[in-house]
């Protein structure tokens, strides 16, 4: 089943709910940074009267899953914008809620293919679907016209990308972060990763790391409120010295919301990966 799906004006949420969008939602607080970003790439403004506080968008009042109930209740938003964790974790407040008439929709999707549905979701609570199409469609071209360029490398480079250093995690092959690095033109070395509860993480472990060591040609860590490594924490990792891509000093580290958000800025994150394993490639390639 798709994370969320859309029939017409119904959405279904991660969680399963079904909501019918009779007249687009004009009082939206946000609760996660992706889809502040969307709502914002969607050409809305006024209708988002509350964001997280680690967005920034000037003059919106900041909510959290960590506010009481009242906080919300008294905004009067007539739709609030989750994701599965919020779901889970604050059971009650999201509960309170709903008690009180307030919609809630719970979002996040696991992969590229599920990401465009989601955009047109939100676009079907927002009225803005045409505007969702064109993201659709011109994040699908710019995404043609790097292939066209790294699809031409003849000798890929093995990169290792770490999702989370103090666990020895990596990501799963259908992961949006593995569709930016094999889209850049790197080959994932770990795709025998299990996945960690049916999440986007996988645990890979030390020694299965080690066992590619002379493969590695490039190791690559995402950076962000989970994982904060540094180039030196990495090349002190005891055993990570047999690396290839340490001992070349090939490490490097991106910003998860570049990488492992369902936004266009996953395009930002593209080239700054495309950089990092080939240099001035994509400008050559005429790919802006």
């Amino acid at each position: 089943m798709p994370v969320q799906s859309h029939a017409d004006n119904v959405v279904r949420d991660t969680a399963g709910r079904s909501i019918r969008v009779d007249a687009p939602f004009t009082r939206i607080i946000s609760l996660y940074g992706a889809h502040t970003r969307n709502l914002k790439n969607l050409g809305l403004d006024d209708e988002i009267i509350g964001i997280c506080p680690m967005d920034v968008w000037a003059g919106k009042r900041t909510f959290s899953y960590h506010d009481g109930l009242e906080k919300f209740l008294a905004a009067r938003p007539d739709l609030v914008l989750i994701r599965p964790m919020i779901d889970l974790a604050y059971t009650a407040l999201v509960k309170g809620m709903e008690k009180a008439g307030i919609i809630v929709v719970s979002l996040q999707p696991g992969s590229v293919d599920e990401m465009f549905d989601y955009w047109i979701a939100l676009g079907v609570l927002t009225g803005k679907v045409n505007q969702a199409r064109q993201m659709v469609c011109s994040f699908k071209n710019e995404i043609a016209g790097i292939q066209a360029v790294t699809q031409a490398i003849a000798d890929k480079k093995q990169v290792y990308f770490e999702a989370i250093h103090s666990r020895m995690k990596t990501f799963t092959p259908g992961a949006m972060a593995i569709f930016a690095l094999e889209t850049a033109g790197g080959v994932n070395l770990a795709q025998d990763a299990p996945s960690v509860r049916g999440t986007n993480i996988a645990f890979y472990g030390k020694e299965r790391i080690l066992s590619h060591a002379h493969e590695i040609d490039v190791f690559l860590a995402q950076k962000g409120a989970m994982n904060q490594p540094t180039i030196e924490m990495i090349k002190n990792e005891p055993g990570f010295d047999v690396i290839r891509a340490v001992k070349e000093n090939q490490i490097f580290i991106v910003d998860e919301k570049i990488v492992s958000r369902p936004t266009m800025d996953l395009l930002k994150g593209i080239h700054t990966i495309a950089d990092m394993l080939y240099p001035g490639m994509l400008e050559k390639g005429g790919v802006q």
